[in-house]
């Protein structure tokens, strides 16, 4: 049977312009689509996550279109005029410094108000650093958790690694140049020998992929006098060699304790993933955390 509207039964109508979400280049300016080029040559504006950086590709294309700042610490500010010059019928190209916006970028606070006045939002797909990397990772792709920038934090940091290095897939993250080493010895220690993939200054001159255990991709970039660019980093899960009835207890107890890791959440944590009862497990770890 086939369903029939009611005849008073209306979609919702879209009003004023269109946003577009507009995925650059993250590092070579060839990286391009020819509908790129023609939306933002045809917009009334473009917000951008620094102005600075995106005219450059501007003057490489040849476009003059207006420029406004949508940075991380000016987005609920700017969304609100930016909304402005959508309802009034005017069509605005959201873009960010590099690759796809609203991903670990600002754009999701205009998008989700675009959804809630019902401006139309049109993505334009293209370059992203994950899915460049997942595309040579040699993984399978099935499932794959992204976390986007880890935590500043140390403690923070750790909590969210070792929650990580209980999956049976794969997982990826930004990372700074400044802190990837550091970050990387955190992965060492608390998750233990990996096999990662590591994507540095992707499409650029110098780009770099690096795949291999993380103990001498980790020596590698420590014997470098310094590490550039932004990264990206795919490491892929462990062995699953601790079964229940052999796993060492107190030694996984005694890796949540030094990675700062709680005592309730160890316990909780080692609980579930070795399904057994919390008070099985309760006074071992708190013998282990009192040393």
């Amino acid at each position: 049977m086939i369903h029939k509207p009611a005849k008073n039964s209306r979609r919702p109508q879209t009003a004023g312009g269109i946003l577009y979400v507009a995925a650059t280049p993250i590092g070579n300016l060839e990286d391009v689509t020819l509908r790129l080029i023609r939306v933002l040559g045809e917009v009334s504006l473009i917000a951008a996550e620094d102005t600075r950086h995106t005219r450059k590709l501007l003057t490489h294309l040849g476009i003059k279109t207006s420029l406004c700042s949508y940075y991380k610490d000016r987005e609920a500010g700017q969304t609100e005029k930016i909304l402005a010059e959508l309802l009034s019928g005017n069509n605005v190209a959201l873009v960010s410094d590099a690759g796809t916006p609203a991903i670990s970028d600002p754009g999701a606070i205009l998008v989700k108000k675009c959804h809630e006045h019902n401006i139309k939002v049109v993505p334009l797909p293209g370059p992203s650093a994950l899915t460049t990397l997942v595309s040579v990772a040699g993984f399978s792709t099935t499932e794959f958790t992204f976390i986007g920038f880890l935590p500043g934090k140390s403690g923070r940091k750790k909590k969210q690694l070792t929650e990580l290095a209980r999956l049976d897939h794969p997982f990826i993250f930004y990372e700074s140049p400044r802190r990837l080493i550091k970050t990387l010895i955190d992965c060492q220690q608390i998750m233990g020998e990996r096999n990662i993939i590591l994507g540095r200054e992707i499409s650029k001159i110098h780009e770099e992929i690096l795949h291999g255990p993380l103990s001498i991709i980790l020596a590698s970039l420590q014997a470098r006098t310094s590490v550039k660019g932004e990264c990206v980093v795919a490491v892929e899960p462990g062995e699953k060699s601790l079964a229940p009835e052999t796993a060492d207890i107190d030694e996984i107890i005694s890796r949540y304790r030094d990675n700062g890791i709680s005592l309730r959440d160890a316990v909780k944590n080692i609980a579930g993933d070795l399904h057994l009862g919390r008070s099985e497990i309760y006074g071992r770890a708190l013998d282990i955390y009192k040393k």
